[in-house]
C-alpha cells in the first residue's frame, strides 16, 4: 500500500511539472489527475490544494539540484578551486538539462505559491556557501578580510542572474563558456586565479 502511494505522488509531481511547463507557469488541478490517471480528489488528498502542489514540484526540483551539485555531489579534484568550479559546473549542467528550470528560477521564483520553498532552499546556499568560505579561508585558500555572508550571497544572486539570462536567451551561451564566465567571476571576487590545471567540464 506504501508503495503503491508514493507511485501516486511521484506521478501527481510529473504531471504537474508538465502541466506547468505547457501552461507556462500554471497548471489546473483537474488537468494534472487526468495526465496521472488518477481523481483530482487523490491530488488534494496528497497535497492540499494547488498552490500546494506546485510548491511541492518546486521543492522536488530543488530536492535534484541540491543533489546534483552540492551536497550529494561526489567529485575527484585536485584542489579546492578544482572542486568548487567542478560544482559550478555541474550547477550550470543541471539547469541546463532541465525542462522546468527556465520556469523555477524565473516566473515562478515570484510566484507566492512557492516563496516559502524559495526561502528555504536560498538559506540554505547561503548557509552552506559560507560554511565553504570559512573552511577555506582556515585552510588559508581565501583571504581572512574576505566576509563570508556577504561574499556568498553576492556570488549566489551573480550566477542566479547569469542563469536567468542564459535560460531566457534566444540562443543559450555554450555551459562550458558559462561555467569558465562564471568562476571567473568567482575566482575575482575571492582573490583566486581564474585559471586551474583541470579541465573544466559543463556535464557530468
Amino acid at each position: 500500500m506504501a508503495t503503491a502511494g508514493f507511485g501516486t505522488r511521484d506521478r501527481l509531481l510529473a504531471a504537474a511539472q508538465e502541466e506547468l511547463i505547457g501552461g507556462q507557469g500554471h497548471l489546473e488541478m483537474q488537468a494534472v489527475a487526468r495526465r496521472a490517471h488518477v481523481s483530482v480528489g487523490l491530488a488534494y488528498h496528497h497535497f492540499g490544494s494547488k498552490a500546494g502542489l506546485i510548491a511541492a514540484v518546486v521543492e522536488e526540483f530543488y530536492g535534484r539540484l541540491d543533489a546534483a551539485a552540492f551536497s550529494g555531489a561526489k567529485r575527484s579534484a585536485r584542489n579546492w578551486a578544482d572542486r568548487e568550479r567542478q560544482r559550478i559546473a555541474a550547477y550550470v549542467a543541471f539547469h541546463y538539462d532541465h525542462p522546468f528550470a527556465p520556469l523555477v528560477i524565473g516566473p515562478l521564483s515570484r510566484a507566492p505559491e512557492v516563496l516559502d520553498v524559495e526561502i528555504a532552499f536560498t538559506g540554505r546556499q547561503l548557509a552552506a556557501g559560507a560554511r565553504m568560505l570559512q573552511a577555506a579561508q582556515r585552510d588559508g585558500i581565501v583571504r581572512d578580510d574576505i566576509d563570508p555572508d556577504l561574499t556568498i550571497a553576492l556570488m549566489i544572486g551573480g550566477i542566479r542572474q547569469a542563469l536567468i539570462g542564459a535560460l531566457t536567451s534566444e540562443r543559450r551561451p555554450d555551459p562550458t563558456k558559462l561555467t569558465d564566465d562564471i568562476w571567473a567571476f568567482m575566482a575575482a571576487a575571492l582573490h583566486l586565479p581564474a585559471k586551474s590545471k583541470a579541465t573544466t567540464r559543463s556535464r557530468n
